[in-house]
């Protein structure tokens, strides 16, 4: 089971994934005004890929974005395609 931890200056953050105290993904962000963020890039260490830490940050994102009342613009790839594929998070897609 994975923790997130979520860090946010206002103007850039990230949703950092963790096992234990090893870090296993980064996914991060930046604000682009005060109603979306834009997920620009996920990465996921060495040793934890096909272990669902992506869909965790993602899905903490979604979370952040509901209680937020904000949208997600999902220009990296991997973020991209989950909502491509996954009607359920569409509610915070941007556009």
């Amino acid at each position: 089971m994975f923790s997130v931890e979520q860090k946010d200056d206002g103007k850039h953050g990230a949703f950092i994934a963790k096992e234990g105290n090893v870090q296993a993904g980064e996914m991060t962000y930046t604000w682009a005004g005060e109603k979306m963020f834009i997920i620009d890039h996920t990465g996921v260490e060495e040793g934890f890929n096909g272990r669902g830490v992506g869909r965790t940050m993602l899905d903490q994102a979604v979370k952040f974005a509901r209680e937020k009342q904000v949208k997600i613009l999902p220009l990296c790839p991997y973020a991209k395609s989950v909502f491509v594929k996954d009607e359920s998070i569409r509610d915070v897609l941007h556009g």
